[in-house]
């Protein structure tokens, strides 16, 4: 398997591209970005997907899950993104309410996503049941990925975020679930919160490529949170999660440096100011002069 250098220059990721990339078991990579610094920051660092997940609910705007981000926001956020990718595929989440109720409208909502905010993808969250919802979009020439396992829209009803699969019955519908959304015709599924086990049998099963988060490494790719990988939040992480970086104490430590600096007046200094011409500042001390020797 061969890896393309960060910096050299890159093909366009396309959904036929990861499904080349299931076939010749190459791992695919996939991060959530919400807006256009990390999302470049995500682009560069030659990662396959960038997905804007609605979990920026909870990451970019505080609520407490991602019941409560709206289409208007996540539009603005898939906006931001687009603009900071230039060679990943761009998947982006709809919201809780934006598909569920009305299937024109769920068609018109995954239309905005693309038309207005330039998403390439976007993901919807159940299996079975969304099935025909998901051919309905395909038909209105949108690509779309699925969701199943733990899928954080239907916290309510799960009671909680655990995680699914663990009975032999539940298994069974995760398999279903599986095969419908492929049939249907989806670029790719998430499998999120659910055993080793059973997200390496749905792998094997379908030939939609898989991607994995707190689902094991048996996917055929792996996807993580902008946010927990870097330690940018507040919370425990889940068991799944690895800090691969600790931006919280970088920027801590910036931002404590740079009050410091301040209140001792260490910043700005001379040298990070701006300065008149000599002309100017000769012309600028003789008028001074003339009115200090006028106040005398």
């Amino acid at each position: 398997m061969s890896l393309t250098p960060i910096g050299e220059p890159r093909h366009k990721i396309t959904v036929a591209t990861l499904r080349e990339k299931k076939l010749r078991h190459e791992p695919i990579t996939c991060l959530t970005a919400y807006d256009y610094s990390s999302a470049r920051l995500v682009d560069e660092a030659a990662i396959d997907v960038v997905l804007v997940g609605d979990s920026l609910a909870q990451t970019m705007l505080g609520y407490e899950n991602t019941l409560s981000v709206t289409i208007e926001e996540m539009l603005h956020h898939t906006r931001a993104v687009r603009r900071g990718v230039k060679n990943a595929l761009l998947v982006a989440d709809m919201p809780y309410g934006s598909y569920q109720l009305d299937r024109t409208e769920a068609i018109r909502n995954a239309t905005r996503f693309v038309k207005e905010a330039g998403a390439e993808v976007v993901k919807i969250e159940g299996g079975e049941k969304r099935a025909d919802l998901i051919r309905r979009i395909l038909d209105a020439e949108i690509p779309v990925a699925g969701h199943i396992g733990l899928t954080p829209q239907s916290v309510n009803v799960m009671g909680g975020y655990k995680v699914q699969g663990k009975s032999l019955t539940t298994i069974e519908q995760l398999m279903k679930d599986a095969v419908a959304l492929e049939r249907a015709g989806v670029a790719c599924i998430y499998l999120e919160g659910m055993p080793r086990e059973v997200a390496a049998m749905i792998t094997a099963e379908i030939e939609t490529p898989t991607i994995g988060i707190g689902a094991g490494p048996d996917c055929d790719g792996q996807v993580l949170v902008f946010h927990d990988i870097l330690n940018l939040t507040f919370g425990p992480p889940a068991k799944f999660v690895r800090h691969f970086g600790d931006a919280a104490a970088e920027i801590t430590h910036a931002v404590q440096a740079f009050r410091a600096d301040v209140l001792s007046r260490q910043y700005p200094s001379d040298a990070e100011s701006y300065h008149l011409p000599k002309e100017t500042k000769a012309a600028l001390d003789t008028v001074l002069e003339r009115k200090h020797a006028m106040r005398r």
